[in-house]
């Protein structure tokens, strides 16, 4: 399968939805099978839904996703759901574990592309066109179901559409006289002020790599254009391009730096987060599946979250990437087990929480959702309308790198990228070891 960066068309065709589009699915949601002996006997059928937004790191999603549960069970009479939750790197990891053993949940996450490869071809996932059809025939922003699709058919719902800004702190900005920085240059410029000043600039929880690569995907735009990346990964192009060498020298530049927290090779992701939220380090990049603690998560105190801004990664000088290209992409989605024992029940359950993710999430959560919503009525935070014309304004959308590409790449990437922070490679035996990987899968 090939794999492309999305188009600028596909980014208007997203914000027109979201902005214009008013949901037309009121579809109501009910099992229409029978009382039969369930997964955990009796007249009750259980449905086994694991998913990554535990309480702690992810308030608002999880009070959500227990809310559409307990819905869904009101409304469907023998029918009960069961939940796992799991961090994002322990979730990836039980996956390929469970799929291995052929116990996998009933329901559960997936990302797109690449990620959904193994799982397609090993018969793992359900198709659900029938859902999409049934349910779902006009529930989407174009181009987001699409991404589930290989060889024609979908195997994932999707649930949220991302970008990736650089979040920073006002306050700490205003105490050392700092603006939000355009250029690469002038974000260095703030990384030395604040090193010089005992403020640790940048946190990153490079433990959980795709963080990482999400720097290093930036300065690959930047300085090779937004196709540079993309063409590596599909073949078209080289990870040995010099302006892909170039991204990963940077890279090493500011870990010199001393850009990034200490320990970042060490530090999850959540981790590194609460660094930013405690006000102990400037800036945090990361995807807008987190404007919710920016927005509306109470836990964090109002004057942090009003103190919260964010900018748009800065362009390199002679580079041929605009600040109005972003990484991003639709962010997870449902899958179901293709041998669930109770498979229409799954399905029903998907498509009745995407719906219902779609109505809440933007409301409750100030997150993105990958279905229409009529924004036109709804009183949303200010950073979320700013995203919001930001999409409407982008001139690209890459593709996580570590989702376009097979997992077993993708480990080699990932892996590269904690080497390459960690200055346990140069940044030309970085491009090597991924293009021996990609070439080795040809």
């Amino acid at each position: 399968m090939k794999k492309k960066a999305l188009s600028v068309s596909f980014l208007l065709i997203v914000v027109t939805s979201l902005m214009l589009a008013a949901c037309s699915s009121d579809t109501e949601s009910s099992s229409e099978s029978e009382n039969e002996s369930g997964s955990n006997g009796g007249d009750v059928k259980t449905i086994d839904f694991m998913h990554l937004w535990p309480e702690g790191s992810s308030k608002q999603h999880n009070e959500i996703v227990n809310s559409i549960i307990d819905e869904y069970e009101s409304n469907n009479e023998g029918v009960e759901v069961e939940v796992e939750i799991l961090g994002n790197e322990q979730y990836k990891e039980k996956l390929k574990v469970l799929s291995a053993s052929n116990e996998l949940p009933d329901v559960g996450m997936t990302w797109s592309a690449g990620f959904l490869e193994p799982y397609v071809e090993g018969n793992k996932f359900a198709t659900l066109d029938d859902v999409i059809e049934e349910n779902l025939s006009d529930a989407f922003v174009p181009g987001t179901a699409e991404a589930y699709a290989l060889d024609g058919n979908t195997y994932g719902l999707p649930l949220e559409l991302n970008i990736t800004p650089v979040y920073y702190n006002k306050a700490i900005f205003d105490e050392y006289g700092l603006e939000a920085p355009e250029s690469f240059e002038e974000l260095k410029e703030v990384v030395q002020t604040l090193v010089d000043n005992g403020v640790t600039p940048i946190t990153l929880g490079n433990k959980d790599s795709w963080t990482g690569s999400m720097w290093y995907m930036y300065l690959a735009d930047r300085i090779g254009g937004p196709e540079t990346l993309t063409n590596a990964i599909n073949r078209t192009g080289s990870f040995e391009d010099p302006a892909l060498v170039e991204a990963a020298a940077q890279i090493q530049e500011l870990v010199d730096m001393g850009a990034f927290v200490k320990g970042f090779n060490g530090l999850g992701n959540d981790e590194a987060k609460g660094y930013f939220i405690n006000e102990q380090a400037a800036m945090y990049l990361m995807a807008t599946w987190d404007l919710p603690e920016w927005t509306t998560n109470e836990d964090n105190p109002q004057e942090f979250r009003d103190s919260v801004g964010y900018f748009k990664f800065p362009t390199v000088e002679g580079g041929e990437g605009d600040i109005n290209s972003y990484v991003g992409g639709p962010g997870v989605g449902l899958f179901v087990a293709e041998e669930s024992d109770v498979k229409e029940e799954a399905k029903d359950f998907a498509a009745f929480f995407v719906e219902k993710w779609g109505e809440q999430s933007v409301t409750k959560a100030g997150v993105i959702p990958a279905t229409k919503v009529d924004t036109s009525e709804t009183d949303l935070p200010q950073m979320y309308i700013d995203i919001l014309n930001d999409l409407n304004d982008a001139s690209n959308l890459t593709l996580y790198a570590d989702v376009q590409i097979s997992p077993g790449v993708a480990e080699v990437h990932l892996n590269m990228i904690q080497a390459l922070f960690g200055g346990e490679v140069t940044p030309e035996e970085f491009a090597a070891e991924q293009e021996q990987a990609l070439a080795d899968e040809e």
